[in-house]
Parts: structure tokens; sequence; C-alpha cells
């Protein structure tokens, strides 16, 4: 009995020996790649990890005077506070709403432009398309949000035409009914074309011999774009979704806040607008945290559900 527990002790240290060893030789074998990867991990390390130590701040009554350490815990009082307040329903749903509407009129079109991009022939033609397409991409948010402002004024352009058809010029930047679609069809014309180039070289990875058979056999163009191209770039369109659903709270910060006016407020006030204010201009740090780990949390849970939503519906295409 000693002799086999000694060789089954002597056995298991073996085999972790080799494991160690296999280790060792893989990380001499690929150290230049380790060297290369260093800097990016060390700054993740430094700006995403270690930022999350000051999220303890949302369970204290934080003061700057007495530091972190030094305030006293008060659990999850500020989540109650932000849970039943007035403002908490109005928020949430603008937030919801905006992240919603934008990834649903939003996903599909990077898809559509790159299936387009793909049908165009001439070279020199779809590089100048899409250099067209990937232009508003590199325009700042300020400037994007002044054109805006310039070109749905009451004396804009877009009114003047307004004006001609309806008599009068539209609210485009006050009425808060129009703020989602101002905001959602910005973003489209500013993100699609630079979104679509993943889905265009996926599909340039397609062998044209497949579209010539389906030709050959009579296939319509619609009819190969659906059995050729969509199961080509089926994959890359699962994780750019999962990533678009986990950050659906994640609203950029800097547009919503620019195009805010204290008539558009009941539909343009969101989470990170909120967070802002209560944090940065009242100084309520403690309370803004919470909000803002509130707002990460819900995001957590739609990426895990939507990451398993979509394994579920594709495990019979092997797609993981």
């Amino acid at each position: 009995m000693e002799n086999s527990a000694g060789t089954g002790r002597d056995g298991r240290l073996l085999q972790q020996k080799k494991t160690i060893g296999h280790r060792l030789a893989g990380f001499k074998r690929n150290g230049f790649l380790y060297i290369l990867l260093a800097p990016a991990l060390i700054l993740t390390l430094l700006f995403k990890y270690v930022p999350m130590y000051g999220a303890v701040i949302a369970f204290k009554d934080f003061s700057p005077i007495r530091g972190i350490l030094g305030s006293d815990w008060v659990g999850f009082k500020h989540f109650d506070k932000f849970l039943s307040s007035p403002n908490f329903e109005v928020i949430f749903m603008n937030t919801l709403k905006l992240s919603f509407y934008g990834l649903l009129f939003g996903f599909p079109v990077p898809i559509l432009l790159a299936l387009m991009l793909n049908q165009v022939r001439k070279a020199g033609a779809k590089k100048n398309i899409q250099l067209f397409l990937y232009a508003p991409n590199f325009v700042s948010v300020v400037v994007i949000v002044g054109m805006l402002f310039i070109f749905l004024s009451p004396t804009g352009p877009i009114n003047q035409l307004a004006t001609h058809i309806f008599g009068q010029p539209l609210m485009f930047m006050t009425d808060p009914q129009y703020f989602r679609w101002v905001y959602i069809l910005s973003d489209i014309w500013a993100t699609a074309g630079w979104a679509s180039i993943i889905y265009v070289a996926a599909l340039a990875n397609v062998d044209p011999e497949l579209h010539n058979a389906a030709s050959l056999d009579g296939a319509s163009l619609l009819r190969r774009i659906w059995h050729i191209d969509l199961p080509t770039i089926k994959p890359i369109m699962a994780i750019v979704f999962i990533l678009a659903a986990g950050g659906i709270m994640s609203i950029g910060f800097e547009k919503a806040y620019l195009l805010q006016t204290s008539m558009n407020l009941p539909a343009s006030e969101i989470i990170a607008t909120y967070v802002y204010k209560v944090g940065l201009q009242s100084g309520d740090y403690a309370y803004s945290a919470a909000v803002g780990l509130f707002n990460s949390v819900i995001n957590v849970i739609l990426l895990l559900t939507v990451n398993f939503v979509v394994k579920k519906l594709n495990d019979n295409q092997g797609l993981y």
C-alpha cells in the first residue's frame, strides 16, 4: 500500500514537472511575443484593473479629506437612493431606449454597406466609395454636434425645406421627441462606414467560383448573397452583436451631453450624463460611483445573457 501510494505521488510530481517544463519551453520559444504583449498588458492593468479599487467608494460615505480607507461604510445606501429616486425611471429608460434603438437600427447598416461594396467590381470606384464612407469616422464628435446645430437650427437648410413642406420649422434640437432620432441617425452616419470594414474584409475571402457556380445554376443576386455571403460573415456578425449588446448601456457621454439643451432634457438625460453632473459638478462622488457601478453591472449581465443566447442558437452550426 505504501509503495503504491508513493508511486502515485511520484507519478503526480513527475506529471507536474513535465507540465511546468512544457510551459517554460513555450515561454522561451515565444518569449519575444510575450515581450511585445507586455506594454499592452501593463497599460490594461494600470488603467482598467487598478482603478476598479475606486469603485469601493460606492459603498462608503466618501470624503476626499478622509480618503477611501478612512470613509465610513454605508453599504447599499447610495444604490437605494438612486433606485428610489424619482429620476431613476426616466434616466434608466432614456439610456435603455437610446441604446436599444441605436443597436436595432445601427447594427444592420454596416452589414448592408459591406454587401453592397462587395458587389462593386471596379477597384478604383470601390476605393473611392470606401474613402467617402470611412471619412465621417474621423470627424470629431464636437464638430459633428456643431454641424447638427447648424443644419437643424430653425433657420438651417433642413428647416428651410421643412418650412416649405409643413409650413413651419421643426424644433429638432429642443423638442424631446426628435432627440433620439437626431442622435441615432447622426451616429449611424458617423460610424457605419468604418464599422463595415470587418465585414468587407471577411467577404474578400469568399471564393468567386462559388458565385460563378451559383450563377450558372440560375441563382439570383439576392439568393447568392443569402446563401454565400451571409453565411461567411455570420460568425463575425455574432461576435459584433455580442460586443454591441454587452455595451448597450454604455452610450457615449460626449455626444449626448453636447446635444443636451434645457428643452430636450426629458429625453437626453442618460446615466452617463447624470453621473457627470452628480459626481463632478455637484461633488457627490460616492453617489455617482454607485450609479456608475449599477450601470456596469447591468452591462455585464446583458453581455453574459446575450453571449449565452447566441451560443445556444449557433451550437448546431459549430461557430463556437
